[in-house]
């Protein structure tokens, strides 16, 4: 561990002193970690280190099968049900509880070098507890006393950009129309593309409904994901029907040699218009399939294998995993991944909802730390693509309109806030379906609020990078209050800050911050702040711009 450590640290050419204000860590510390002569109990601080050096996904991998033989699976990042994260020590994002006391509140954030790289964390922390002391009343109380939701840890990082791919949503339609709102990537699936409806009988393959989706797809330049699942009657006679009317089986193929036939024939039809590949829908719901594990990672081998030599530029997701509330699917996920099927691909599909379709989406965090402490507990270190919901969403009650409206924006951002541990995708399900419960557009109608207000956050975001997210008392903010920060271009390109607030429940009055300049909101409206001002904060996300240019 100490040899691979040390070898990503040379190669970044970064100072122990520098590595250590980034990761929040002593240089003696680093030091020790890198000789050898200490190992740390926290295998975060050794993602945080080596991703801050560059590392790619295949030495991260190597870190973790090397820490656990280190510390001899000492500390066991625990089962799905395991206790509260504690997280990494608070981080500030230069609020300041937002009060012009002095330069050095009001100091703006570099892109280089935020403030808490520029000094020790003590001396920030202790710069926030001066800046809030002698600001007068910095927000009101918090009018809910609904606790935090679980996992929800704040970070900080060098800006990146944020990928307008991470606005995904399936599509529920096999007409070619494509949403008019703004998003940013599909999936395939309930749109009439199952393996049982493309490849009808065996070697007949009926490509009309996939080639009418990937056209227009193509026509609005979205990426599209292509989702496997539903094998055709003929290909298991004997097996449980799926859930679905065509015919279609919960299991695998009789003869595998059917699977190879089919992934070929669609990775040579579809060419770059199909952009990656998920390798079996909700594989551990039975109603999707019930064959065993191992063959399950043998259809991923095959289906890897053939997709690579064919499309070396698309991107293969695993199979992805539903029920994460679940000890089951954590016990399912460590199978797979015991058997080497994670080996076979870019990234992992997971399946990301609330316990109840009325809990705020931050909740999903949880099931999000739950999963990458599973991983950890695996071996695999995997980017996460969360490609859909529960199969029981259809059966909840429509949302009330405003709810839907900031939910489905925050279902977005709670994917940026989970950047920090690799999410990289967030499908939303679905587009095109009027009869469920949150509805960004029926096929035929107009967007309703909700697709309104996803396009709204979508063009906020246009060529951002984001710097930070966090919550709470951690970042001098109410306890219900969230904030992730951002570096958007102004109308003349100039890099400047900006950050986004809600709340999971209840309302707060926060100071907008030094040099903040406007607020917008969702529905397009917007106006002039100072400093001085204090903005509302509900479970409705606004926008505050500062004027401060990044260097």
């Amino acid at each position: 561990m100490a040899a691979v450590l040390a070898g990503l640290k040379e190669r970044s050419g970064l100072s122990y002193q520098e590595l250590g204000r980034r990761v929040f860590t002593s240089s003696s510390t680093l030091h020790r970690y890198c000789n050898g002569t200490g190992t740390p109990a926290d295998y975060g601080l050794i993602v945080r280190i080596a991703k801050e050096c560059g590392a790619d996904a295949d030495e991260l991998n190597k870190l973790l099968r090397s820490w656990r033989a280190a510390t001899g699976q000492g500390q066991d990042p625990g089962p799905a049900s395991a206790a509260v994260d504690p997280g990494p020590s608070p981080i500030v994002t230069t609020d300041f509880a937002a009060a012009p006391v002095s330069a050095a509140c009001d100091r703006p954030a570099t892109r280089r070098r935020p403030l808490h790289m520029r000094f020790g964390l003590a001396a920030v922390m202790a710069l926030v507890v001066l800046c809030t002391a002698v600001a007068s009343a910095p927000y009101e109380a918090a009018t809910t006393a609904v606790p935090a939701p679980l996992g929800s840890t704040s970070w900080a990082q060098t800006p990146r950009p944020v990928d307008p791919e991470l606005f995904g949503v399936t599509m529920n339609s096999s007409s070619g129309a494509m949403p008019s709102f703004r998003t940013g990537a599909l999936r395939l699936w309930d749109s009439e593309t199952r393996w049982a409806q493309v490849e009808p009988a065996r070697g007949e393959y009926d490509w009309s409904t996939l080639d009418r989706l990937l056209d227009g797809a193509e026509l609005q330049g979205l990426p599209t994901l292509f989702v496997f699942g539903a094998t055709p009657g003929w290909a298991a006679p004997d097996a449980r029907k799926a859930a679905y009317p065509d015919g279609s089986r919960a299991a695998p193929p009789d003869d595998l040699d059917d699977w190879d036939a089919f992934v070929r024939a669609l990775v040579q039809h579809a060419g770059a218009r199909i952009d990656a590949y998920e390798l079996w829908v909700m594989a551990n719901h039975e109603h999707h399939y019930n064959g065993s594990v191992a063959t399950l990672v043998e259809m991923t081998r095959r289906a890897s294998r053939i997709i690579r030599e064919m499309d070396g530029d698309a991107t293969v997701v695993c199979p992805s995993i539903t029920g994460l509330w679940a000890a089951g699917a954590h016990a399912y996920l460590l199978r797979f991944a015991e058997l080497g099927g994670y080996q076979y691909c870019d990234a992992a599909g997971i399946k990301l909802y609330q316990r109840r379709i009325t809990d705020p989406p931050e909740t999903m965090l949880e099931a999000v730390r739950n999963v990458d402490r599973t991983f950890q507990r695996a071996g695999y270190h995997l980017p996460l693509w969360n490609t859909g919901t529960t199969q029981t969403l259809p059966l909840n009650d429509p949302l009330e309109e405003d709810m839907a409206a900031d939910h489905a924006v925050r279902f977005y951002l709670t994917g940026l806030y989970a950047r920090n541990r690799d999410l990289e995708r967030m499908y939303f399900y679905a587009w095109g379906n009027g009869k469920i419960p949150l509805v960004l557009q029926a096929e035929g109608q107009p967007p309703t609020k909700a697709g309104l207000f996803v396009s709204r956050l979508h063009q906020w975001l246009a060529h951002a990078e984001l710097r930070s997210c966090g919550h709470g008392l951690r970042i001098a903010l109410p306890e219900n209050v969230w904030q992730c920060e951002f570096l958007i271009p102004d109308e003349h390109g100039v890099l400047r800050t900006a950050r986004i607030r809600w709340t999971h429940a209840g309302t707060a009055d926060t100071r907008v911050g030094a040099g903040a300049r406007s607020v917008e909101y969702l529905d397009s409206t917007a106006r002039e702040v100072d400093h001085r001002d204090t903005v509302r904060i509900t479970e409705r996300p606004i926008l505050i711009r500062y004027s401060g240019a990044v260097i």
